[in-house]
């Protein structure tokens, strides 16, 4: 949003900061200033030019030799490629020598033979405004030579303000003003116009009502529940006095002509979009409906437009002339042609707006302020300010009285506030008084209803509608840095931790201990089958949800590798949506991980060894013990499905996580690329329980003994220990296997296993018998058992 700062202080002249004073106390309100531009002050070498003639080029079609009167000795010659520029006409005019915005020195040059002494500037040259079309134009009459910045007034600063999509109150200058007087709303002041039209009487009616002839009715209240309109005959269409053309240029609009700029004035101004009419063409009827099937539409855009059934449009008797609160039509555009107007100042609603804003593919300064909020109450205001500019600047004579067609009524939101609960919230103290002297400025209503005081929200302010929205605006309104910085007494809560955040909180532990990055990938996903369709996709490669992770992270991980990088582990934890029973689907919290690459940073010391299965197993086993998800098992022989390699697959808490390596087929993978591995898991709401036990610490010490085992290769090792445990009794702490040989002295097809068995005694030393006995019962059931012998 550019603000004016001469714009701000001509609204409230209390405003005695400097614009870079004024950007940090908007940043200290919440609305950081991203960018402050002083606009005339790389302007201070351009002056106002006369154009006393203008004549072909003897040696170029397109170029035209233009005599300047720029208030020096003599009439100079520049060479011009515009069309616009006329005998008699006024014009920015940079001079040999002048620096221009961006550092362009001008220099006398010869173009085509012909002598060129200077430069007539267009608006996007100077930096005020993106026109590129043509000259800049000067209307009235102007001393040639006279200062560019003084004359216009240009000596001004703009303020590109970062307002958020709750803030729409921020969209216009007198929002902003309200925040930064000192007064608030008290300080404010509209600039007079000429014309004193500023009374209008506007007659309230329900659906339908009439002004100048001109019938006017809503058959869709829920999404317009206001239309204010009036009607202005005998208009003279021109150029826009340089006053109002400077305000708009100040921050970066281009001026139009007289009509349409008191419209753009008013819309950054107030914060309510308007819109005129030519009403010849236009025609003795308005109604504000929904778009039939096949009906069309040329926007001003000079796009010719389909609409969809149920989009929003104003219409005559006959065809849609206007998208609401979006754009309106090129056939009944206000020409210079145009004598009579009809003025719309409407209210819509934002998903209205939005839809067909976003069903067309546009944006508009006006549908940025509809999707966002406009302030219910601001219509009568804003249709008597227009009217009252329009008068001042192109003159005619409003049709009294105009109309204001009020179906649907919005009333004020009123928010019960506890002094109490802001005070436990803010740590501070919170008298009435202070909520009153906090909010009143800003065009909150305060009442005492006893302990809870009664909010009024202002209608301006569609964000606030909780207690805890009325609390920010006391923390923001007081300064966050008015706070102690100290630390308080803090009473933990009696309420338990929520159970999904402890979940996630240990998944995110466990991938960071392992080297992976988090990623966050997009909510959508190319068409499928099992996928939710989206009802207004943004394209086509993303038209419905995903409804798992790992697509995502295998296109993250594509990236990676079309920029070179071979080693990559990334994790995501994130929501996917399934098909559900209703029209809404099912949302189910999921965590994700791919890696591939090298197992640790390559070094001298070693070799390259990449990620393999047993990694993504170790891995996966974690995992399954933090989620608390049993035993995990290996799939095996099945045909390849979904995106891993089914023989590969490793799977627990049946099915809610799976683990295995990602096909070939399903990505995009250079010749250097290594097997890509990949987890994909359902995060329980709350971890299953999980039985604690205490052991108090050994006080006698240990024995231990090895045995080398001898059995057949494919015995598996599990079965080896199973047998030990069952056969050693009570007195085994622990066994494990420390070595494993195959070779000389071993009969073929066998392997010899060493494995440490350690015995304790809770309440005393043991004794060498005891262990012995031990020893001997654990190997006469691995021989009968297992077939296994002592080496």
């Amino acid at each position: 949003m550019n603000i004016s700062y001469r714009w701000l202080r001509a609204l409230a002249p209390t405003i005695t900061d400097t614009p870079e004073q004024l950007a940090e106390r908007l940043g200290m309100l919440g609305a950081p200033v991203d960018e402050l531009t002083r606009v005339g002050a790389e302007l201070a070498d351009i002056v106002i030019a006369r154009v006393a003639d203008v004549r072909p080029h003897p040696n170029a079609d397109r170029l035209r030799l233009c005599m300047v009167d720029a208030g020096g000795n003599g009439v100079l010659q520049v060479v011009c490629g515009a069309t616009n520029v006329q005998a008699g006409g006024f014009y920015p005019f940079a001079p040999v020598g002048a620096s221009l915005p961006g550092g362009v020195v001008i220099r006398k040059a010869k173009l085509r033979g012909e002598v060129s002494e200077g430069m007539l500037c267009s608006a996007r040259e100077l930096g005020l405004g993106r026109d590129h079309s043509g000259i800049m134009e000067l209307s009235g009459e102007w001393a040639p030579g006279a200062s560019f910045v003084e004359s216009l007034g240009l000596d001004d600063a703009r303020l590109l303000i970062d307002v958020t999509a709750n803030r729409p109150d921020l969209l216009s200058h007198l929002g902003v003003a309200r925040e930064l007087a000192p007064g608030g709303q008290a300080d404010l002041r509209l600039e007079p116009f000429s014309s004193g039209a500023g009374d209008l009487e506007l007659v309230e009616t329900g659906h339908e009502g009439e002004t100048g002839g001109v019938r006017i009715s809503i058959e869709d209240a829920a999404r317009c529940p206001r239309y204010t309109s009036a009607v202005i005959r005998g208009v003279r269409v021109g150029p826009s006095p340089e006053w109002l053309a400077t305000r708009l240029r100040t921050i970066g609009l281009r001026p139009i002509n007289n009509i349409v700029d008191a419209t753009n004035f008013v819309l950054h101004e107030l914060g309510q979009p308007l819109h005129a009419f030519d009403l010849e063409r236009l025609g003795g009827r308005v109604v504000v409906r929904q778009a039939r099937a096949g009906e069309r539409l040329r926007t001003l855009d000079g796009v010719e437009r389909e609409l969809d059934e149920g989009m929003l449009v104003i219409a005559d008797a006959e065809r849609p002339v206007a998208l609401a609160g979006v754009m309106g039509g090129e056939d009944t555009e206000v020409t210079d042609a145009t004598s009579d107007v009809l003025l719309e100042c409407a209210l819509f609603d934002p998903r209205a707006v939005r839809r067909t804003a976003r069903g067309l593919g546009m944006s508009t300064d006006a549908s940025y302020r509809f999707e966002r909020g406009v302030d219910p109450e601001l219509q009568p205001l804003a249709l008597r300010r227009v009217v009252d500019l329009i008068l001042s600047v192109a003159g005619g004579e409003v049709v009294r009285p105009g109309v204001d067609v009020h179906p649907g009524r919005v009333e004020r939101t009123v928010v019960e506030l506890r002094p109490a609960r802001a005070e436990r919230v803010l740590g501070v103290p919170v008298p009435p008084e202070d909520v009153s002297r906090l909010l009143e400025p800003i065009g909150f209503a305060v009442a005492n209803g006893g302990e809870k005081l009664r909010v009024t929200v202002p209608g301006a302010r569609p964000d606030v509608t909780r207690e805890i929205d009325v609390i920010e605006e006391l923390a923001r309104r007081r300064g966050y840095d008015s706070f102690d910085e100290r630390l308080l007494p803090l009473r933990p809560s009696n309420a338990p931790p929520d159970g999904l955040n402890t979940v996630a909180t240990a998944v995110h532990q466990l991938f960071r201990r392992w080297g992976f990055l988090e990623a966050r990938t997009a909510g959508f996903a190319p068409a499928r089958e099992d996928r939710v369709p989206l009802l207004n996709p943004l394209s086509s490669e993303e038209s419905h949800l995903r409804n798992d992770l790992l697509s995502g992270l295998l296109r993250r991980l594509e990236h990676n590798w079309a920029h070179g990088v071979r080693d990559v582990r990334l994790y995501e934890i994130g929501t996917v949506f399934l098909p559900g029973e209703g029209e809404m689907p099912r949302e189910e919290i999921r965590v994700a991980a791919v890696a591939t690459g090298a197992r640790q940073p390559q070094h001298w010391s070693g070799t390259r060894e990449a990620w393999d299965r047993w990694d993504l197993k170790a891995l996966f086993v974690e995992l399954a013990e933090v989620l608390r998800l049993g035993t995990v098992s290996g799939g095996e022989g099945a045909p390849d499905a979904g995106l891993l390699v089914a023989s590969e697959v490793f799977s627990a808490g049946g099915g809610a996580a799976e683990a295995g390596r990602v096909r070939d087929d399903v990505m995009d993978a250079p010749l250097w690329a290594e097997p890509v591995w990949a987890i994909e898991a359902r995060l329980p709401e709350i971890l299953a329980p999980q039985e604690v036990r205490y052991r108090p610490l050994p006080e006698h010490p240990a024995v231990e003994r090895d045995l080398a085992l001898v059995g057949d290769r494919g015995l598996p090792a599990e079965a080896v220990e199973q047998v030990i445990r069952e056969a050693a009794g009570e007195l085994l702490e622990t066994v494990r296997p420390f070595d494993l040989y195959e070779g000389k002295g071993i009969p073929e097809g066998e392997r010899s296993i060493a494995w440490r068995l350690r015995f304790r005694h809770p309440e005393r030393t043991l004794t060498d018998p005891e262990v012995d006995r031990a020893i001997e019962a654990v190997l006469g059931a691995l021989h009968q058992r297992l077939n296994v012998r002592r080496r």
